[in-house]
């Protein structure tokens, strides 16, 4: 499991659970349930970071070391 953080939040329009990933530049993944969402952010991650690599991306290191919650 990536250490990045990851906002998540419900788009209405899309109806499903969409997340982000600051420090990853233009990594996003949805889901129709929240546990979906992270698992799917998750493999995103992964290509994201593979893709960077291949690339000579500079790869920023996780600096997020909490995690919140919430669902409201």
């Amino acid at each position: 499991m990536y250490k990045y953080q990851i906002i998540m939040y419900w788009s209405e329009p899309d109806n499903c659970y969409v997340t982000e990933v600051p420090e990853l530049p233009g990594c996003m993944s949805d889901g129709k349930t929240p546990m979906e969402a992270i698992q799917n952010t998750q493999e995103v991650i992964g290509i994201w970071l593979e893709t960077a690599q291949e690339d000579g991306w500079n790869i920023p290191k996780p600096t997020f070391n909490h995690a919140l919650v919430s669902m409201g």
